[in-house]
């Protein structure tokens, strides 16, 4: 009898141990999807400041325009204030998806060369946008806008037959868009849209006149459009870039 109690004194014991390790279980589990939770969920929004005059009249220029052109040399922050200022009309609500566009036109290299299917060949020239989002909206919010297509990144040509309802558009590098491409991506403005058309006119890969000289050329005097010029003083990426771009620039 002895010996029957001192067993089952052992098995309570061990059953007790056994429950606070599962108890131990369970609250490690919690604070870990709280932390997930912490790390993909947004931000908290913070107010986009300029850190330019310049950069304050283009975002101005955006945000009063339905189409706004920003050129000017690379460092500038041309493509940061777009992405920042869509970034805050998704959070806000007040347009559906941001689209993300550019030709599909290497610096000396060919796309076609690199792995994988359009989609992942088009994905690097994203990034520079993606930190910019991801920044302002946080990576968890991006990546679901990305699969819920909130987010859309796609080459110029794949734009063709699109209308750009309650969007917010940008097209990079539009240095490197022919006159017919460019026109084809501006008729594409539909109903509550803001639409800005980013690049260098000086740095252009295509060997013909620019699109984006001759969409300036023809539309800079239309209502509801905004041309914006950056100059080498307004290069804030560093002082190396703005003496590097003045180098080159001076033959």
């Amino acid at each position: 009898m002895a010996k029957k109690n001192v067993a089952r004194k052992k098995a309570m014991r061990t059953s007790r141990k056994r429950g606070s390790n599962n108890s131990v279980v369970v609250d490690i589990n919690t604070h870990n999807a709280y932390l997930n939770a912490q790390l993909t969920s947004p931000p908290p929004s913070k107010p986009f400041k300029a850190r330019t005059k310049s950069q304050s009249q283009y975002i101005a220029g955006i945000k009063s325009n339905k189409l706004t052109f920003g050129i000017g040399p690379a460092g500038t922050g041309k493509s940061y204030c777009a992405g920042a200022l869509a970034a805050e009309e998704l959070e806000s609500r007040r347009i559906d998806r941001i689209i993300i566009s550019r030709p599909a036109v290497e610096a000396g290299e060919n796309m076609g060369f690199l792995p994988g299917d359009l989609q992942e060949k088009f994905d690097p020239y994203f990034d520079a946008f993606r930190d910019c989002l991801i920044d302002r909206l946080g990576k968890g919010v991006v990546e679901c806008g990305i699969k819920n297509d909130r987010i859309v990144v796609s080459p110029l040509a794949y734009l063709r037959g699109k209308t750009f309802n309650d969007a917010f558009v940008v097209l990079d590098e539009a240095q490197n868009c022919t006159q017919m491409q460019l026109k084809m991506f501006l008729t594409r403005i539909g109903e509550n849209c803001r639409v800005v058309v980013n690049g260098d006119i000086r740095q252009s890969d295509i060997g013909c006149k620019s699109g984006l000289r001759d969409a300036i050329d023809r539309l800079g005097g239309i209502e509801g459009v905004y041309v914006h010029e950056f100059y080498h003083e307004d290069i804030v990426r560093s002082g190396l870039v703005k003496d590097i771009i003045q180098c080159y620039e001076q033959n």
